[in-house]
């Protein structure tokens, strides 16, 4: 195949452009303008401007699929609110971009399988949520649903659009796991708030593996990433202590945390409860690499 990534730089982008070279795809990245040149086939765009380079789309040609992970980071500083219109246009502009685009490829892709995340859903404390649960009301609802509407203009042009859903990707190469690595191996982690908000977690692994199956299927519609068994913060707690052979006896309370990050983050984000399953992946034949969170940790970390 043929594939088209935004956001190629990026933990997830990073890993899936690997895995594609590896088995002798063709990986296209979207690149800044300022980017340094790349010997392959590349499309230099700019969603903060609308712009995207002519004579790269028509060297390309032409792609199988696309995969859209462009967006700032959602938890690694304080929500003001000059951050949260950065973190809603990011997603926004770049996939209203990127919908422009793929139509005038001389051959548009098959499928696109744009980004997005569970925060969909917002908080739903001890509720199981599928693909069919509404749409949450808080901040990060409501960027992951103009993030999903802003590849609407795909509509009637013959490519279908996947929407990723995607929890927290489990890795000790970026996002939660590493940053909480470091005081774990201290022996000095431990459960965040009450510890009983439900976390639903993905290796990087199966990450890659269920976006390289969707594209492969061109399957279309909303799909949860995330393992099949969701599990509460203090187990997961429990469960990393454990696997590096540390203690877990501390907590940090939900007050110091707004202190600390800002209330609004710690609400929407980092103490959010979000029992999530993947039901169309599973109903759809997909089989998960790590099916549960102590299977996640022990593949990440069994050469640690």
């Amino acid at each position: 195949m043929r594939v088209g990534i935004t956001g190629a730089s990026g933990l997830i982008g990073t890993a899936l452009a690997a895995t594609l070279r590896d088995r002798g795809d063709v990986v296209v990245p979207f690149v800044r303008p300022t980017s340094p040149p790349n010997e392959g086939l590349q499309i230099r765009w700019n969603p903060e401007t609308h712009d995207a380079n002519d004579s790269d789309i028509a060297a390309v040609g032409g792609l199988d699929a696309v995969v859209n992970l462009a967006g700032t980071g959602i938890a690694d500083k304080r929500w003001s609110e000059d951050r949260k219109v950065e973190i809603l246009q990011s997603r926004v502009k770049s996939t209203a971009l990127l919908a422009s685009i793929l139509p005038r490829l001389t051959s548009p892709p098959r499928i696109l399988a744009s980004g997005s995340a569970i925060g969909f859903y917002g908080s739903k404390g001890n509720q199981i949520v599928d693909e069919n649960s509404p749409a949450g009301t808080d901040f990060l609802a409501d960027v992951c649903r103009q993030w999903e509407k802003a590849t609407e203009t795909l509509s009637g042009t013959g490519t279908g659009v996947a929407f990723l859903r995607t929890g927290i990707v489990q890795s000790d190469r970026g996002g939660a796991l590493r940053q909480q690595l470091p005081l774990f191996r201290l022996g000095v982690g431990g459960r965040l708030g009450t510890g009983n908000q439900w976390i639903s977690p993905i290796s990087l692994d199966d990450e890659i593996r269920a976006i390289l199956f969707i594209l492969e299927h061109a399957h279309t519609g909303p799909f949860n990433l995330v393992c099949p068994n969701p599990i509460q913060n203090r187990d997961y707690t429990k469960e990393l202590a454990k696997v590096l052979h540390r203690p877990a006896f501390f907590s940090v309370p939900s007050v110091a945390l707004s202190v600390l990050l800002g209330r609004e983050l710690v609400e929407g984000a980092v103490l959010a409860s979000q029992r999530v399953v993947p039901n169309r992946l599973l109903e759809l034949g997909f089989s998960f690499n790590q099916r549960t969170n102590e299977e996640i940790l022990t593949s990440v970390l069994k050469t640690r």
